[in-house]
């Protein structure tokens, strides 16, 4: 409700400043969309409107809810936090400035995010879900930007979002599982009918609630076994 407020006083108060009517201030066709060409050295500001700014606060707002208020409250990383906003950003102002000079489509959006989706960072791994908020971000971007409804209807589009994401991660519809990668050498508690005693065992040994475990890889050579193990304790985060 107070993100919804602070988006509605500051398109009034755009639209009041500038002098457009409200019902008005979302459908403002650019000169260069009428067919009128614009001057190169003139000082205009003819794609920089009031609704691409109202547009940027909103994308902005609902970035720093995602994120701040959701993501680094459940992971306590600050690892992407430029990766997410830069993305955010960069989306958002390409698909912007595409879209009020050439037409730029909903399709050709999409392909754009398709481009962006198949990057992968060939230095380190990152996790499904960090990789989920890398898309969450995007679209959010192309949400924002080449959404041609009104301020309200952008603001519900990506509560939407945002309301999931916090659902899922905030405690309320499921518990936070976090994920640990360890080196074992008891591995004679690897066998089924030990698991009893392996979750025990690294229950005390990590201080960690660990109710599920994986093994991913064992080396009989070093009588060693790489194992995944999954907790619920939303004080230790996963590395």
């Amino acid at each position: 409700m107070l993100f919804s407020t602070l988006v509605i006083l500051l398109v009034t108060a755009v639209a009041g400043i500038c002098q457009i009517p409200p019902a008005e201030f979302f459908n403002e066709v650019s000169p260069k969309a009428a067919g009128i060409p614009a001057e190169f050295f003139s000082f205009k500001l003819d794609r920089f409107t009031p609704a691409f700014f109202v547009r940027m606060a909103i994308d902005l707002v609902s970035m720093i809810v995602l994120i701040r208020l959701i993501y680094y409250k459940v992971y306590a990383r600050r690892d992407y936090f430029f990766t997410f906003f830069m993305f955010n950003l960069v989306i958002f102002i390409i698909t912007s400035l595409l879209n009020s000079n050439s037409g730029f489509s909903i399709g050709a959006a999409f392909g754009l995010f398709a481009i962006f989706a198949m990057l992968r960072y060939r230095t380190e791994d990152i996790s499904a879900r960090d990789m989920t908020y890398l898309f969450m971000s995007i679209t959010i971007g192309l949400i924002s930007s080449i959404n041609m409804g009104t301020a309200f209807e952008i603001v519900i589009i990506n509560a939407i979002i945002i309301l999931t994401a916090y659902l899922i991660e905030g405690n309320i519809l499921f518990k936070p599982e976090f994920v640990k990668v360890v080196e074992y050498e008891k591995i004679e508690l690897i066998r089924p009918e030990n698991n009893a005693e392996l979750l025990s065992d690294l229950k005390t040994r990590t201080g960690l609630n660990v109710h599920k475990v994986y093994i991913k890889r064992i080396d009989f050579l070093r009588d060693t076994a790489l194992l995944k193990i999954y907790y619920h304790n939303p004080k230790n985060r996963d590395a």
